[in-house]
């Protein structure tokens, strides 16, 4: 096995991570954020646009945390600098 296809493989496994455990926390947080929004228009079916709009901009915010593993993993596929220097 020659060093560059061993930096290829790591490469792919660390891309694999990063999306792989990128998504669980922000999947998490949303489903825990849903969960209480809806309790929350349960509670106070008045409130609800305003627990609707502030659900929506926090689930925003969550998103891009697996938005940024992605890149993260299209930079190591696409754009590997260790690559380059074999």
């Amino acid at each position: 096995m020659t060093a560059k296809a061993l930096v290829l493989a790591v490469t792919i496994l660390s891309a694999a991570l990063a999306i792989g455990l990128g998504t669980i926390g922000p999947g998490l947080g949303q489903g825990m954020a849903i969960s209480r929004a809806v309790e929350g228009i349960a509670r106070q079916p008045e409130a609800a646009d305003n627990i609707r709009m502030t659900m929506l901009i926090g689930i925003a915010i969550i998103e891009s945390l697996t938005i940024y593993a992605f890149v993260i993993a299209l930079v190591l596929i696409f754009a590997n600098p260790l690559v380059a220097r074999l």
